[in-house]
């Protein structure tokens, strides 16, 4: 029973972190912009959102998170908390590092390296969700793209982009509701990965599961989002009312239906390669020199990977202790680092001669 208790408090601590770091960044471009001038009515604007969320139409991505990767079978309260803390480890530790990680992303690695440790897993529907991985990011660029040069027009043309002007009130509502499109797709998408596990494991039923996620994703946006607030508010300034709304849009449309077909997709990444669009759109392609793409890359890359490695040896040495295989994933460890380290060292001692005009 004390097992029970300790995956479901662990479930809801990181709800409250989801909520907290995904759910309250919807809003940042309006309180940026000073649509909304209130921070903590922005954040229960984006709690409301959430929950409503989570509870509308968070069902069909719960059923994937808790049987459509690995075999429900498999899961017991146990393998519920080796899941969910491999990946609040993962999410701490690139936290420490200021590495911006997926919280989608990092629940299917924990959920998939705990399916390989016992050898089974969908493996069609994991590539399902890997293409969607790829797919969403790359269509809230296009959408975003074309959403950019008609609004370059319609700015140029209107000046509806002139403070104080008659379209600015009507402009900051849009926008408003934009972070709440947004905040309500992260909630119908993400709450499944605070308590998809549980639901699978049979230790609450979809409905409290629910609920219960959907409650304390709330209780995150509204006690812990502050910061995260006003860290987006400001990253975001530079765009207009109506760029941010094109962006929060795109982004909650894609992830709302993907949300339907039950498929769990980084929120941040859509968000991202959507601004990159408004960006390019108004700027040109020499933005991408910026090396935005290779960091989209490496942390869609990094996210599930790193989850999937912890709750692997998590598995082979806490549940199932197989010394072999954690041999051999300290060495490859051990051996990728030595590679990283060999190869800087390398680089800078032909950077030194280079510069000494050394050779022979």
């Amino acid at each position: 029973m004390i097992w029970t208790y300790l995956a479901i408090v662990i479930a809801l601590f990181f709800a409250m972190n989801i909520g907290a770091s995904g759910t309250a960044a919807s809003m940042g471009a309006a309180y940026g912009s000073g649509a909304i001038r209130n921070k903590r009515l922005a954040m229960v604007l984006v709690a409301m959102a959430a929950f409503l969320g989570a509870v509308i139409g968070g069902g069909e991505v719960v059923k994937t998170i808790s049987g459509g990767i690995i075999p429900s079978s498999i899961l017991n309260v146990k393998i519920v908390i080796t899941i969910l803390a491999s990946a609040t480890v993962t999410l701490f530790i690139s936290n420490m590092m200021g590495i911006p990680l997926s919280t989608s992303e990092v629940t299917v690695g924990s959920i998939v390296g705990v399916g390989l440790a016992y050898q089974s897993v969908y493996v069609k529907s994991v590539e399902m969700i890997v293409f969607f991985w790829i797919l969403i990011p790359i269509v809230a660029f296009f959408i975003a793209y074309l959403l950019g040069k008609g609004i370059t027009i319609v700015e140029h043309r209107w000046h509806v982009s002139s403070k104080g002007g008659k379209w600015q009130r009507w402009l900051s509502y849009l926008l408003i509701f934009a972070g709440l499109v947004e905040a309500f797709s992260a909630g119908m998408n993400n709450v499944a990965n605070a308590v998809g596990s549980l639901v699978g494991a049979k230790i609450l039923s979809v409905t409290n599961g629910i609920w219960l996620g959907a409650l304390f994703v709330s209780i995150g946006a509204v006690f812990l989002g502050g910061k995260v607030l006003e860290t987006n508010g400001k990253k975001i300034t530079r765009l207009s009312l109506l760029q941010g709304s094109a962006v929060s849009l795109t982004s909650g449309s894609l992830v709302i239906l993907s949300s339907i077909f039950g498929i769990p997709v980084p929120l941040t990444q859509a968000t991202t390669c959507a601004i990159l669009g408004i960006g390019t759109a108004e700027n040109g392609f020499h933005l991408w020199q910026k090396g935005v793409i290779k960091q989209i890359v490496k942390v869609w890359i990094v996210s599930p990977v790193s989850s999937l490695v912890v709750s692997f040896l998590m598995v082979n040495t806490l549940l199932e202790p197989n010394p072999y295989i954690v041999i051999v994933i300290i060495s490859v460890f051990i051996a990728t680092i030595g590679s990283m380290s060999l190869s800087q060292a390398i680089r800078r001692e032909k950077s030194t001669i280079h510069d000494q005009g050394g050779g022979i």
